[in-house]
């Protein structure tokens, strides 16, 4: 759901050349031992130019909810542009790579020597390193050096200042990226902060709360001074540095309330140094990124596949406090069970497709509270999009129905389909039905539905919406099928995203009918090579990402496969953006390791681009959420990648020969039947072995 920022010149980069310098004389193929560590090829500065990805270098831990990282001015929706040379100051909150108008930017902190604090900081770009869990940073005319570390739900900024002086500290409680309702300070003593937020989600549409706790430090010691907060709920502090000092700010945040966020503070960091804290977050992230273990190939690709699975973890957010308390979407504070979490910050729209089936597959515990957290918003009356009463930035919670239906027919738990079900049925009413676009998603929505229904044996819901989710077929035979001079115009007959020609494919859950009956099969192969040949497909949105995938049902399977190898390596005509047809279509990689990391206008959507990298490098598909299975996509990127979902269970997948596509797929030494490799046999076999050839 991009929206296009500005274009800027790229400045050069340092963050990840000298690592791939150093493992360049690696062999194309060997052990994994061989190999740097996952954790050390990711680069968090990869899609966080313009409008190449909306992502950010913040420093979080998996599915943290702080995100602390820089504002640069102008900046754009995620707060910061690589391109940008100004500095705003460090703040502690982001939607994670969304469009329209962003959220977050919340306690935004700098320290600046006096008569600087009143304008933005000039950037030191040769400065900068962004690894997991590690942010640093020198801006101003003198060289301030900030790093940044973060817990789940806490922040440490160190400011080093390099000269003897009077430094100002400055925080902001109103800066914002969407809109900024309210905030106020309930203690304004630098030792023991305490303040309210109240922010516009993304696209204004709810609105989220968060409480904080912070402590002011000089050179380790807690700062006794008092401010009073200006007409802005701006907080300034002076105080007197010698050269090599240290001014820390240590921030917490709570859906709850103050206290909570005082008890994170003190639970979280403690007495932890910043060198402690970036430490263990650095150990999660190892141990997050473990879960898929990559041996051999190009050091280019393994370091993308790692960036993107990195960008992959990060949504949704996790919102119960230290001692399992959390405000709920309707506001009610609700504890959740000792040993489990809940999560917020949604854009189900975006990434039910991708990144919620590879949690899914490779983190099945993880994904039960998840589950759980979206079954919840059933529960409290869940409308599509934010409400007033977020707990955290969410962005639309559209089609959460088709993903608990994928979660409960993998076996992942945490959700009780029978209470489920009825408000499922219950939600089918408020979907709506006017355009093209809308018919086809909530028919998809509705046979959700009636798949669940059919799994549990309650055959009148079946009934019921078995005939609603099909009653688009007529709609799609007059509007589809027949090819018009309308169907490559962006936003035809009142679609929200998208042209006529992308949406036809999106009826993903009735493929059997679309290419049986509503084309056959002969037209339904000529039209998809059509559309590709004829530079239809746009791969900077969501609404026909999954149509290279589709080529697995066709008579000519490989050629999907060498179509996913190009959109993953090789530059491309874009021809679209999200409000209309390119005059001249933009020319590039669809994903590259750099800060244009994605295609112009693209948007990583909570970690849906992302997770349709590592799909595709991994050789598989999800093409129909909500049917546990998977097709193959393409050859897969690496001659041997091993999964590890949970321990002492590990799912390998081995590419056999160096040809251009795959042939045959073995299970633990038994052909399987192609297009579709169930997910049960995956859990169940221990080898996924693909044969290439030519």
């Amino acid at each position: 759901m991009s929206l296009p920022a500005r274009k800027t010149a790229l400045f050069p980069r340092v963050s990840l050349s000298l690592c791939l310098l150093c493992c360049s004389w690696l062999p194309a193929t060997g052990v994994a031992a061989a190999q740097p560590s996952a954790v050390d090829l990711v680069d968090p500065l990869v899609g966080t130019q313009g409008d190449h990805g909306q992502l950010t270098p913040a420093v979080s831990v998996p599915f943290g909810l702080v995100q602390l990282g820089p504002d640069t001015q102008p900046g754009n929706h995620m707060g910061y542009d690589y391109a940008d040379g100004l500095l705003r100051g460090f703040s502690h909150t982001r939607a994670v790579g969304v469009g329209c108008g962003g959220g977050g930017g919340d306690l935004l902190v700098r320290v600046d020597y006096a008569g600087d604090e009143t304008r933005p900081a000039p950037i030191d770009k040769t400065s900068e390193v962004a690894t997991p869990g590690r942010y640093r940073l020198r801006y101003g005319r003198d060289g301030i050096e900030a790093e940044l570390a973060a817990t789940n739900a806490a922040g440490i900024a160190r400011f080093t200042l390099p000269r003897a002086g009077r430094v100002v500290v400055t925080l902001d409680a109103m800066h914002s990226y969407a809109k900024r309702i309210d905030a106020r300070w309930d203690s304004t003593q630098a030792g023991a902060l305490r303040g309210a937020l109240q922010g516009g989600t993304v696209c204004d549409e709810g609105v989220y709360r968060l409480w904080f706790a912070s402590a002011l430090r000089h050179n380790g010691r807690p700062l006794g001074d008092q401010a009073s907060p200006d007409a802005q709920q701006r907080l300034r502090f002076a105080l007197e540095v010698a050269a090599g000092d240290t001014v820390e700010l240590r921030s917490a945040f709570s859906t709850v309330d103050g206290d909570s966020a005082a008890r994170v503070l003190a639970r979280e960091l403690g007495t932890q140094s910043l060198e402690q804290v970036q430490a263990a977050t650095r150990q999660a992230w190892r141990q997050a990124l473990a879960r898929i273990e990559i041996e051999g190939g190009d050091a280019q690709r393994r370091a993308l596949f790692y960036t993107s699975l990195f960008h992959a973890l990060q949504s949704p957010s996790r919102i119960d406090d230290v001692d399992g308390r959390y405000r709920a979407a309707d506001g009610v504070v609700r504890q959740v069970e000792r040993g489990h979490h809940r999560y917020s910050g949604w854009a189900v729209w975006d990434n039910y497709r991708t990144q919620l089936p590879l949690l899914a597959l490779i983190d099945p515990q993880r994904s039960a509270d998840i589950a759980a957290s979206l079954a919840e918003l059933y529960a409290i009356g869940k409308p599509q999009w934010s409400t007033r009463t977020e707990p955290f930035i969410t962005v639309r919670t559209e089609h959460a129905g088709i993903a608990l239906l994928d979660f409960l027919r993998k076996g992942v738990g945490g959700v009780d389909a029978k209470a489920l079900l009825p408000r499922m049925a219950a939600d089918s009413a408020s979907l709506q039905r006017t355009t093209p676009d809308q018919i086809i998603e909530a028919a998809y929505d509705d046979w959700a539905v009636w798949q669940l229904a059919k799994d549990l044996g309650q055959d009148r819901i079946a009934r019921d919406f078995e005939q609603r989710a099909l009653s688009y077929r007529p709609m799609w035979l007059q509007v589809f099928r027949d090819i018009a001079p309308d169907f490559d115009t962006v936003r035809a007959r009142g679609l929200y995203q998208g042209t006529l020609w992308q949406y036809r494919w999106a009826g993903v859950f009735d493929l059997d009918w679309l290419r049986g009956q509503a084309l056959g099969p002969a037209r339904f192969d000529a039209q998809l090579r059509q559309f590709f040949d004829e530079n239809r497909y746009n791969m900077t949105n969501q609404p026909d990402i999954q149509v290279p995938a589709m080529y697995a049902l066709t008579t000519t399977p490989a050629r999907g496969q060498a179509l996913v190898e190009r959109l993953l390596t090789q530059p491309i005509d874009h021809a679209y953006a999200n409000e209309g047809n390119r005059k001249t279509p933009w020319h590039g990689r669809s994903f590259a390791l750099e800060p244009m990391g994605f295609a112009d206008g693209m948007d990583d959507d909570a970690g849906c681009m992302s997770a349709w990298y590592v799909w595709n490098s991994l050789g598989l598909y999800p093409l129909v959420l909500g049917q546990p299975r998977y097709v193959v996509s393409a050859v897969p990127a690496f001659p041997r990648v091993r999964l590890h979902p949970q321990p002492g269970r590990t799912l390998t997948i081995e590419r056999q020969g160096e040809g251009t596509s795959v042939k045959a797929v073995e299970i633990d030494g038994k052909a399987m039947p192609l297009p579709w490799i169930d997910h049960a046999a995956l859990l169940r076999q221990t080898t996924l072995r693909m044969r290439t050839g030519d």
